[in-house]
This record gives structure tokens, sequence and C-alpha cells, in this order.
């Protein structure tokens, strides 16, 4: 989950230790993620959540308002100009200033005894970063991380309407729902399920003061669709994690089902449709996903932008080349990623665009194209490869793994592993196999 945005970026922050004061805070806060307990000995006092001793300082907080500078709250909290202006300079390759939004809080912390207590500025630049200025004795500024909690859980349930309605359903963040869906992308069509259909996810989730800031990644899962059962199991080998099925197998394919998380298919692949605005019988090499205008749309594999531009046919449209063999099309999109054009490279599932009607089209979809060495092509009517499984040196501890998760996501035995063949390796080196 190409995420996130959750994730803070931990930096070391060595604070308020000057020479001409008493107080040394505990820098060990700033420089790791540990209890606050751990830190705060009782002889300081309580701490709030940023660390700080609160005996110790007459604390006021208020939000950034709407085109508020840093400069601009440095006067209205009564600093004069040169110290304002030397606390913008000392941000400077720590903070960009620039990026203090609306709506975060901002904290000012007055010593009730100056000459062992600094004076400070925190800003909370998210749920879990902030940044702290410190405007007296001396001028510093540093970023720290709030401490995170990490927390497994366990969800199952039936699928009533969509996935997403019954994580909600379950008390799940919508996050979950995104998470679940990326990991089974390359087997299941999300837009295809049905009620009855059932799953049992084992996460990660990262709170924050008992609140969710949402999934840090999803350990193990299945998902039951139309009747066939669909295993998921993150595993780490040699410095690089994924998702592989009960036989170790990668669930990652050369391309994703679809190019948009969730949506329908509104018109299928075909040599004759009716079209709406040329008003005639034409082939429609294609496949049609309604959805709404301003979707995110997502490049189905690793890739080179052949094309990147507008015509009146298409409207703005993307053409990728994954290798030798594949290319994909992106069609009528209401505008173009930035940063996607002619000869750059994209990701697996990089946002590429955004859903639209541009060209010949009468409202917002996405119309996607697929060639196989150059012909137009049926995506779902195509075997592409899957990726690396299981390494042979690291089958053992994967087996391993994936038994004990498979028994706790079922709460039974495993005895259908039991007639998996075992693996022996070649004398030669080769990699592994099947024994007979």
């Amino acid at each position: 989950m190409n995420y996130n945005p959750l994730r803070g970026l931990v930096m070391g922050l060595g604070m308020v230790v000057v020479s001409s004061c008493s107080y040394v805070p505990d820098t060990s806060f700033f420089t790791r993620t540990v209890p606050v307990s751990e830190v705060a000995p009782t002889e300081v006092g309580e701490r709030d959540a940023y660390g700080m001793p609160i005996d110790a300082y007459e604390i006021t907080t208020r939000d950034v308002r709407r085109n508020e500078t840093l400069g601009g709250i440095l006067a209205d909290l009564g600093y004069d100009a040169p110290t304002a202006s030397a606390v913008v300079a000392a941000a400077d390759g720590v903070f960009n200033v620039r990026r203090i939004a609306p709506g975060n809080t901002i904290t000012q912390y007055i010593p009730n005894d100056p000459a062992t207590h600094p004076t400070l500025l925190v800003y909370s630049a998210s749920a879990t970063e902030y940044v702290v200025f410190q405007t007296a004795p001396e001028i510093k500024v540093s970023r720290a991380e709030r401490e995170v909690e990490v927390r497994s859980r366990q969800l199952e349930g039936e699928i009533s309407g969509s996935l997403y309605e019954t994580l909600m359903g379950l008390g799940a963040t919508p996050a979950l729902a995104v998470s679940l869906s990326e990991v089974f992308a390359w087997q299941i069509d999300f837009y295809r399920i049905q009620r009855g259909d059932r799953f049992t996810v084992l996460f990660e989730e990262e709170t924050l003061d008992g609140k969710s800031l949402g999934v840090k990644r999803i350990t193990s899962a299945t998902f039951t669709h139309i009747g066939k059962e669909y295993t998921a199991f993150h595993f780490e080998q040699d410095g690089r994690s994924g998702y592989f099925d009960i036989e170790g197998n990668s669930l990652k394919k050369a391309f994703l089902k679809a190019p948009l998380a969730f949506s329908r298919i509104s018109s299928r692949f075909t040599n004759r449709r009716f079209h709406p605005i040329l008003r005639r019988n034409i082939p429609h090499h294609g496949t049609d996903y309604a959805a709404p205008s301003g979707t995110p749309i997502r490049a189905v594999g690793d890739a080179v932008v052949l094309r990147a531009g507008y015509d009146s046919r298409n409207g703005n449209w993307v053409k990728l080349r994954h290798n030798g063999t594949y290319e994909t099309g992106y069609l009528h999109m209401s505008r173009i990623a930035p940063g996607v054009r002619a000869g750059s490279t994209v990701s697996q599932g990089q946002i590429i665009g955004y859903v639209g009607s541009t060209g010949l089209a009468t409202g917002p979809h996405l119309c996607y194209r697929f060639w196989v060495n150059g012909q137009p092509a049926d995506p779902y009517r195509v075997e592409t490869p899957n990726g690396d499984p299981v390494a042979p040196e690291h089958r053992a501890a994967f087996m391993a793994h994936r038994t004990a998760e498979y028994a706790r996501l079922t709460r039974k035995g495993v005895p259908a592993l039991a007639l998996m063949p075992t693996f022996v390796p070649f004398p030669d080196g080769k990699p592994l196999t099947a024994a007979p």
C-alpha cells in the first residue's frame, strides 16, 4: 500500500540543550519511539503529548488560520520582527515553513522560570509528526514524531453489499478495504464480488491516543469468492517483502486485474458495438469502466510511457509499453497525472491520470485498451505470468510461517497442507521442485 501519508519520518531532535540553562530535557524521547513513562521521571512531573513538563509552562494552543505564515503567527504571538525572521531562517533545511497548513495546531510554551526552561512553539505537522521551534534563550528548530502503537487485529465477515460497506459495518477503517483489495488485486475482480463471499483478515493497525491512524500492513488473509478460496501471506525474503499463496507462489502478476480500484465494467471488449456518438456499429476493442470523474487511474504494470497527450477521439490518454509483448492504453481522462510524459517510466499501481469524459465520450468513464504483440486483446481472456515465488532457500521458513498463519485465520488445524508435496533440491543445485 504504495500506503503512505500516515508514516512519519523519524528525525533526531537535539532540541533545547543550551549552556545557559540548567534544564536538560529528555532528548531520548525525541530520538527514538519509546513510552513517555520511560523518559518522564516522577520528579519532573506530568508531560503532555509532546513530552513537555506541564507544570513548568504556561501552555496555549490555537489552530493555524487560513493563509497564515509562520512569520505572521510569530508576530501574532508577540514576537518582534528580528526574532521572527531568525526563527524562519533557522527552519531552513529542517522544515519548509511554507508547508504550514490551516487547521493544524500550534502550541506556545512560556516557561514559569526562564532560567531553567526554554521558550518553545510546537507545530503539529500531522497526527504523528511535529516541529519544535525554540525561541529563547537561543533559536533552534527540530523535528520529532509522537509514539505510535501497533496492535494486531483480526476481522472476518460475509459480503452483504460492497467490500467497503461490509468492513465499515465491522468497525474497520476505509484504509483496510483499500489494503485488502490491493493484496488480492491480481486474483479477484472486486467490482464482481457477490453476496455470500467471505473473508478473514489479520492485520497490524497503528493507533495514537487510542485512535486508529490506519493499517500498517495486512499479515495474512483468506477471501472466498464464488466458492473459491484465495489465501495471502505476507513474507519477507532477502530484504524484500510480498504476498504469497499457500504454496509459496507470488500473488503479484504482471498486470493488475483492473486499472481502477473500485468500479464496474459498463462495456466489454467486442468486435461489434453500437457507438452512442458515431451512431453506428463498430468494433470496441477496449473495456469501459464506469466511475466518477476524478477517480484515480492506475498503471496495471511497470512500463515506459509511449504517449501521453490529447486527441479528438481518445481525449486525454496514455499509452504504456510493458515489454516487447504487452501494451496498454487509458482513454478519456479528465487530466493526466503530473510527470507522466512520453519516455518516462511508471510502476505498477502508480496513478497516471484521472477518470473523465474527454474525446468521444458521453459521460465519465475509462476506456482501457490492451494489446498483445500489437494486436487488440481482451485483458480478461489473456493469461499473464506470475511474479517470483518464495526462493528455495527460504521455503522452509515460509512453510512454517504460512502454516501457523493459516491456523490463526481458520481457527482449526490444517490437514490439507499435509497433502502438499514436499520440496527437495536437485543434486546440481537447480531450483527446488516437487519430490515424486
